[in-house]
């Protein structure tokens, strides 16, 4: 059961037990973050990793493999050699001084949207994953029913704030037409904001097209509806496909996410604050670069970040550094005034283990500690992004919910009354039959859903179940209790009509959609 924010109204034992045993789907507001901050560096290492960045961006250089990009820059005054840029310091903070700090995304249910930026914070599903585990923890290709699943789980956990866009790919639609499909099953088996797909600039033009159906052309001008995540290829790399989907997402006003993709001692040095350095760079540059697309358009300080084993050279997940690593950054985008992204439950683990639950604990606190606005592979992530776990996406968004309350920190608004309550037990008595502890036992402390504390006698009368079995079990109740928030009749005929004239349209192939 989810702890609300609000202390409940005085009621019956006979209404308290039916509340306990019905199940709450309401999203939960946008996490406004009341603990303090783990910030690791002085005012001076602040400063002193700003200037190494600006030292990059200067004098070695970003590669924009574009030549828009490359264009846009040389007509404003940036020194291009080749497919090299070179950002003057001035030049960059004075971009970047027109990001917004803050704005609001917008969902189809007014009710979901949802402030963002400075002490707000979601929580996002994960996307990309080639393989899923299924409901009877088959790990297989997915399918676009698999996908609809995904978005479902999505919309009924409350700690979710976004449907995401392609959780799984759905190997059973061609790679051309993909995004369609996935842009359509986020829109209609759940109303909260969601994600775009930015495989191609064409694939970027198409969904942004289907937001305009789905909330009309105008709103787009100043609603952030829909996120857009642009990679970059560390180090110090922005190809065409991704600049060509951050330019069609930031001219119509939306957010996007600038991502270097790190892979810590692969792609960067092998030091945790030179790492950063280098990582603080090419999101800078990409920063700034959607402020020459569009002054004032919204952007996301975005990265993947991972280290890699030295043994293998394979991605870890939850390692110390990583967690030092978002710390850091975060301090930098506060420095520079953005909203910034990181992931939240990364796993390398094969199945839903230990491994997967350490790893993913450590990673998630990290970010409470470090204050990320977007919160990124929320639930599901684990084989290092290969696969998405019906098992771990519940028992994540779970963590997430547990994550939120910690969050929100320390709740006085009963303080007096349960106070008072130490006098009418006194020495040696207890307090489970007190009208204070009856009417707050449900707020007082989280009860998860999916971790059993009963007696090892109970668990096992009970089937002795482990967590996995437990979360299987979970979702296939939460997908059989699903109730599809409907689009309007108009709206969906309008935008089943552009997918079939798109699908006329594209070509049927196993390649992405670079031309039409």
């Amino acid at each position: 059961m989810i702890a609300t924010t609000e202390k409940p109204a005085r009621r019956g034992r006979g209404a308290r037990k039916t509340a306990r045993q019905t199940r709450d789907f309401t999203m939960l507001p946008a996490l406004k973050r009341k603990l303090p901050l783990t910030e690791p560096m002085d005012a001076e290492q602040i400063e002193r990793l700003d200037a190494a960045s600006m030292h990059i961006l200067e004098n070695v250089g970003v590669v924009f493999r574009d030549p828009i990009a490359l264009d846009d820059w040389r007509r404003m005054g940036a020194r291009v050699m080749d497919e090299t840029v070179f950002l003057d310091r001035g030049m960059v903070r004075e971009l970047i001084g027109t990001i917004p700090e803050t704005f609001t995304y917008h969902a189809r249910n007014p009710q979901n949207n949802l402030p963002f930026g400075r002490d707000h914070a979601i929580f996002v599903p994960m996307t990309g994953a080639p393989f899923l585990r299924d409901l009877d923890d088959v790990r297989r290709n997915p399918t676009l029913e698999d996908l609809a699943n995904f978005h479902k789980l999505a919309h009924m956990l409350p700690a979710l704030h976004s449907s995401a866009h392609h959780i799984v790919e759905p190997y059973d639609h061609p790679i051309s037409q993909r995004h369609l499909r996935i842009t359509y099953s986020s829109m209609k088996h759940s109303d909260k904001t969601f994600m775009g797909m930015t495989t191609s600039p064409r694939n970027a033009e198409d969904v942004l097209d289907m937001c305009a159906i789905l909330f009309g052309a105008d709103y787009l001008e100043d609603h952030p509806v829909v996120t857009g995540n642009c990679n970059g290829n560390s180090p110090l790399v922005w190809d065409e496909t991704m600049l060509g989907a951050m330019r069609a997402f930031c001219r119509r006003n939306q957010p996007v996410l600038c991502s270097p993709f790190v892979l810590g001692g692969a792609n960067t040095p092998a030091s945790v604050a030179p790492a950063v350095a280098q990582l603080n760079a090419e999101a800078l540059s990409a920063l700034a670069y959607t402020q020459v697309i569009r002054k004032g358009a919204p952007a996301i300080y975005g990265h993947y970040l991972s280290t890699v084993s030295m043994k293998s050279g394979a991605p870890m997940a939850g390692t110390p550094e990583i967690g030092l690593m978002n710390m850091m950054i975060g301090q930098m985008a506060r420095y520079y005034g953005v909203p910034w992204r990181s992931s939240a439950n990364l796993g390398g683990a094969k199945t839903f283990d230990a491994q997967a639950g350490y790893e993913s604990a450590s990673t998630l606190m990290a970010l409470q500690m470090a204050g990320t606005n977007y919160m990124w592979h929320a639930a599901g992530w684990n084989e290092a992004g290969m696969h998405c776990s019906m098992a771990k996406f519940v028992v994540d968004a779970e963590q997430c919910a547990m994550a939120y309350r910690m969050a929100e920190g320390i709740r006085w608004d009963d303080f007096d009354e349960a106070v008072a309550a130490v006098a009418d037990i006194g020495p040696g008595g207890h307090y489970l039959g007190h009208p204070h502890t009856l009417e707050n036992f449900q707020r007082a402390f989280f009860m998860p859903d999916l971790f059993d504390n009963n007696s090892i006698e109970q668990w096992q009368a009970e089937g002795g179940l482990d967590v996995n079995e437990r979360a299987l079990a979970y979702a296939r109740d939460l997908l059989n209790a699903y109730e599809e928030p409907r689009l309007e009749a108009g709206v969906d005929e309008a935008l089943r009509e552009y997918i079939a004239r798109r699908e006329r349209e594209i070509p049927a192939a196993d390649a992405l959609n670079q031309e039409y």
